[in-house]
């Protein structure tokens, strides 16, 4: 992405190293999948000893992380969208 006069900071620094719109889609569909990841699924399923090898996180501190980053990503991609930025 290219930094123009108009462009916020906050806009530039979301997607300062990605050039496409289906690069910056691609980085918030995976933000998004991770943030359903870091859900505490063992905290609800004691009984299943799969699910706690598969999902390690047993806290919301990384849940808590990934929903901010991923609603930024998200408004990020919509000012640049509704300012034909790409």
């Amino acid at each position: 992405m290219k930094k123009t006069d108009t462009t916020p900071l906050w806009v530039f620094l979301a997607f300062s190293s990605i050039e496409t719109r289906k690069g910056a889609l691609i980085l918030l569909w995976s933000s998004l999948i991770f943030s359903f990841y870091c859900l505490p699924w063992v905290m609800y399923f004691d009984d299943n000893k799969w699910i706690g090898k598969l999902f390690l996180i047993d806290d919301w501190s990384w849940f808590a992380m990934m929903l901010p980053m991923t609603a930024w990503y998200w408004l990020s991609l919509r000012w640049i969208d509704k300012n034909s930025s790409w």
